[in-house]
């Protein structure tokens, strides 16, 4: 009785721990202290994209919660597809009002970018409320509305500026993990964060190369808050191109694990993002 209890028990962990993968489903979580909040792969990745076009302009953390409670009210952070009359993308901005192309505004890093080249023009921005901001670029039907959204844009500045350390993390389950297309993914690294990213490694990078899943990248950082914002831009990127494993500071990410979020890697460094 006692082995038959023994190999039942075996058998069942062994079960369980095929399963698990599965059973969590997909999302993302950003985390600082106490304070939680839940995502799905588009609306974290599009949330990553906002900050490092941020990063790419070399603007402060104020800017990226007014462009977080913003994205937040006008398309709960997703990129759509219409909207009111003509409004389209993560800031539901209208081509009638010259914002620019549908095509252009559907593109995640253009419509961030148009955001922020708005945001700047507004005088003393950094010293307003965000709602007050907000919508002297939107120009919306009830600008109060942004309001609500400050502590969410606080939480999503923190993390994906990089100030909070290992904040992001995904998971999705095998069946939905694709096929390594780093390259590309490294390509649209840089169009987010601009070309003062540096990129090495064995990889290839050039357009059209294929990808080598048992290479990787490594992407050079001067502080930690540079690495801690490309290394959620890469967890949150993941599914879509196929990553494996993130790197950084000490710590590491991995698909086949993504629920378990960053853990302890003595061997990651801490001046470039390595990505697999």
């Amino acid at each position: 009785m006692a082995a038959l209890v023994l190999v039942l028990g075996v058998g069942g962990y062994i079960a369980f721990d095929r399963a698990r993968p599965y059973l969590h489903g997909s999302g993302c979580e950003v985390a600082v202290g106490e304070s939680k909040m839940p995502l799905d792969l588009d609306q974290a990745a599009n949330a990553s994209t906002i900050s490092a076009v941020a990063f790419r302009k070399q603007l402060p953390e104020r800017a990226a919660v007014i462009a977080y409670a913003t994205a937040i009210q006008e398309s709960h952070i997703r990129n759509l597809p219409s909207g009111d009359r003509d409004s389209v993308g993560m800031f539901q901005q209208r081509p009638s009002q010259g914002w620019g192309t549908p095509a252009k505004l559907r593109d995640p890093v253009q419509s961030t970018s148009k955001f922020f080249d708005a945001l700047v023009k507004v005088k003393d921005y950094l010293d307003r409320d965000v709602h007050d901001a907000a919508q002297r670029v939107q120009h919306s039907a009830d600008g109060s509305a942004y309001a609500q959204h400050e502590p969410d844009g606080k939480l999503l500045a923190q993390v994906f500026t990089g100030r909070q350390a290992a904040g992001a993390r995904c998971w999705y389950p095998p069946d939905k993990q694709t096929k390594s297309r780093r390259p590309d993914a490294i390509r649209e690294m840089r169009r987010a964060f601009g070309p003062r990213l540096q990129v090495d490694g064995p990889g290839p990078l050039t357009a059209g190369a294929p990808s080598r899943p048992d290479s990787w990248n490594g992407v050079k950082v001067t502080n930690a808050r540079a690495g801690w914002a490309v290394a959620a831009w890469a967890v949150t990127h993941a599914q879509v191109y196929g990553l494996k494993e993130v790197r950084y500071a000490g710590r590491h990410w991995q698909s086949d694990a993504g629920h378990d979020g960053w853990t302890a890697d003595k061997n990651a460094p801490g001046d470039h993002v390595i990505i697999h």
